[in-house]
């Protein structure tokens, strides 16, 4: 009898049954030889080796289980990644993005199998848009401008990402409770990377990230003694600005909370945010909250909300141009310079604008991407978009896809945000789903602005937010459904 057929549960063989059988005993045998050479011949690292290799296994177990599970852990990656560099070197961290999100697919396409995969979710407007920008992204690799393949793979998340994550957004965050976890996950970080901000404000730095310093980023965070704090972020300017961004969005999100705890946490993560913005001493971050409450004061289409928000925002103002108040503080008395029109760093910024725009002008498709700024000095040292800085990101764009590239990323960018302001201010009918869309329109509303001083939006950890922002504020119709689906689960027969 067959032992699939055997009822009798005292026959049945048991896993340790199996591992009586000569072929498992020798499998074991040699499984645990492999570990015990390796922990030998590596030490520490050899452990290390073997519990990432456990703990990937489970990993990639759940994520083909549950696919969503790749989306989230993008997101958490995008926030440590460049930090990591600092500490781990000789491995392409910078692909670890790449990897996750072509793994989270695969894990996508292994579970539904069975069954078709409805793209539906995703066939959006913005899908389109994204495969227009890459498609022009891939035409600039044949740009007979361009000198470096490499240099194009280094700056391949300009278009590579959004085309990769605004589906997968559109595809997986279809609920309020996703939505939530999307951004509990973005909040955790953002405490994290406040506090370790926190510690490299008041103990210093460690010592791999003082041998980053040391590298020639002490050029542009220490100024006159003090450090501009940058977390595990890629520099100050990056931390200020997405710290910013966390800040506008969480303390507007918290309006839409019931529960205390949860609008605590809200508050609490966008109280942090701000703080970050301030210790970051990164001038061009403020507009990141000026300009997105702004936004949302306009978008509550409450005439007394604007006025309100106007005479604080003012007020603001006042305090950093017209006063001298606090300018004992490091942070505040950097800050105060980004009112001053005739700062040296902004005329340094304008003087390049017109050396660009001069060498661009019989240049519509750019130089490449890759090949702006001295970021490019790795792959073209003596290029001439090589040796001027670009600072801004929407100057990058203009350097490395031209003219054409430029007005057709913002194109997309202003596209995103006048459709859903109109979907906020007419369409939806929720208070609360308005408070959450108009969260995140406000939110990338200040990057967008804060861009033009430098280069925010396409970089770790601010682009995937913004990536899955695009989708997020167009496809609330998906919302309105959860939440008519949650009320009649509620409202009793």
């Amino acid at each position: 009898m067959s032992r699939y057929n055997n009822i009798n549960p005292f026959e049945n063989y048991s896993g340790s049954m199996q591992l009586s059988k000569p072929i498992y005993l020798v499998l074991l045998f040699v499984l645990l030889s492999i570990v015990g050479i390796v922990v030998v011949k590596l030490g520490v690292i050899g452990i290390g080796l073997i519990l990432a290799l456990i703990f990937g296994s489970i990993f990639v177990y759940y994520l083909f289980c549950y696919p969503i599970l790749g989306y989230y852990t993008a997101i958490a990656l995008n926030f440590i990644l460049i930090g990591l560099g600092r500490y781990i070197k000789g491995l392409p961290l910078g692909f670890g993005i790449d990897g996750i999100l072509l793994l989270t697919y695969l894990a996508l396409f292994m579970n539904k199998f069975k069954e078709k995969i409805d793209w539906s979710p995703a066939n959006k407007t913005i899908t389109f848009l994204c495969i227009l920008w890459f498609g022009y992204s891939l035409f600039e690799i044949i740009n007979p401008e361009a000198r470096s393949i490499q240099a194009w793979i280094s700056g391949r998340g300009i278009a590579f990402y959004p085309l990769l994550f605004v589906p997968l957004t559109l595809l997986f965050i279809n609920t309020n409770k996703k939505l939530e976890w999307v951004l509990y996950v973005w909040g955790v970080f953002s405490i994290l990377a406040t506090l370790k901000g926190i510690i490299q404000m008041l103990f210093g730095v460690d010592f791999a990230e003082q041998a980053w310093l040391n590298e020639g980023s002490y050029k542009t965070h220490i100024l006159f003694g003090k450090l501009r704090v940058f977390s595990f972020y890629s520099d100050a300017g990056q931390f200020g600005a997405n710290q910013g961004y966390t800040g506008v969005v969480f303390l507007i999100y918290s309006l839409s909370q019931k529960k205390i705890r949860s609008k605590l946490f809200f508050i609490f993560v966008g109280i942090l945010g701000i703080y970050g913005l301030i210790i970051s001493g990164t001038r061009g971050a403020l507009s990141v909250p000026i300009v997105g409450f702004m936004t949302y004061f306009v978008l509550s289409k409450n005439i007394k909300v604007i006025v309100t928000g106007i005479a604080f925002l003012a007020m603001v103002f006042v305090f950093f141009k017209y006063t001298t108040i606090a300018q004992g503080n490091a942070q505040i008395r950097r800050m105060r310079t980004a009112f001053d029109p005739n700062n040296a760093s902004l005329q340094v910024r304008l003087d390049n604008q017109k050396i660009l725009k001069n060498y661009l002008a019989s240049r519509p498709f750019g130089g490449g991407i890759g090949h702006g700024g001295t970021k490019a000095q790795r792959y073209l040292p003596n290029a001439f978009l090589s040796n001027v800085a670009t600072d801004s990101w929407y100057v990058l764009i203009w350097v490395e896809q031209g003219i054409v590239g430029l007005l057709l990323h913002l194109g997309i960018l202003f596209y995103v945000m006048i459709k859903a302001s109109l979907i906020v201010m007419f369409k939806i009918k929720d208070p609360i789903l308005k408070y959450k869309i108009s969260a995140l329109i406000a939110g990338m509303a200040g990057i967008m602005v804060a861009s033009y001083g430098n280069a925010v939006l396409g970089q770790m950890p601010t682009a995937l937010l913004i990536y899955a922002t695009m989708a997020l504020v167009l496809n609330t119709e998906v919302f309105e459904k959860d939440n008519e689906i949650n009320k009649k689960v509620l409202t009793p027969l």
